[in-house]
């Protein structure tokens, strides 16, 4: 005699099911979870794994952005299973990045602010990093410079304007996350972004823009006419 099929199974089948027929939009948060989880954990009930996951790292944009220890410490998580969720913040961030590329970047500007909220806007500590762009301004190089603490991330002119000189990039935008959530300029965000201005301009190096990624929004020093 066969044993039944656990319960969870064909919940499972119905979620495949609304997916394949209506898109993401027809799963809830944790239903996603859930489901990219039974990928990794294909004989266990990941419902209660993916609520305890979202309530951990607060919702959707902060676990895909979560760190794979971070994932690996919540119960039931191992490193497949981290995996799969990094896997799909990875796909995320190539897609963002190619729409992003495809175009001068200051004619697709909102492409290249979804791309860096998605990277920048959860993490739990500062992260500096900047875009290179060439005398068309395509996007040549996206380095991070520097991850940091929870309130601070180390910005240093010179190294900053070497590695343009060393790429031959014709501008530069810098960007850094706040991770407070509040994406405000600080006065010292607001003066090493002048420093950066100065040491460019004696090179023919253009500072684009100084860009502050939070949970609640961007901060552009240039529409703030603070460069």
């Amino acid at each position: 005699m066969s044993t039944p099929a656990p319960d969870h199974a064909g919940h499972r089948g119905r979620l495949r099911q609304r997916l394949l027929e209506r898109g993401g939009e027809a799963l809830l948060d944790h239903e996603l979870v859930e489901y990219l989880l039974t990928l990794a954990i294909p004989r266990r009930d990941t419902k209660p794994l993916a609520k305890a996951l979202l309530a951990e790292f607060g919702g959707v944009g902060g676990l895909f952005t979560a760190e794979p220890e971070a994932l690996m410490r919540v119960s039931g998580m191992g490193e497949t299973s981290a995996a799969a969720i990094k896997i799909v913040q990875a796909a995320a961030l190539r897609l963002l990045r190619a729409e992003a590329s495809e175009r001068p970047i200051l004619s697709s500007w909102q492409a290249l602010i979804d791309y860096l909220h998605v990277d920048m806007a959860h993490r739990t500590n500062e992260r500096v990093r900047v875009l290179h762009l060439n005398t068309r301004n395509i996007l040549i190089r996206d380095e991070v410079m520097s991850d940091g603490s929870i309130d601070e991330a180390a910005l240093y002119v010179r190294e900053v304007i070497r590695r343009a000189i060393d790429l031959g990039s014709a501008g530069i935008i810098l960007v850094h996350n706040h991770p407070s959530g509040d994406p405000a300029p600080s006065r010292a965000d607001i003066d090493i972004t002048r420093k950066v201005v100065e040491a460019g301009k004696r090179l023919g190096i253009a500072v684009h823009d100084h860009i502050i990624i939070g949970t609640s929004g961007h901060s552009s020093l240039r529409a703030m006419g603070l460069l």
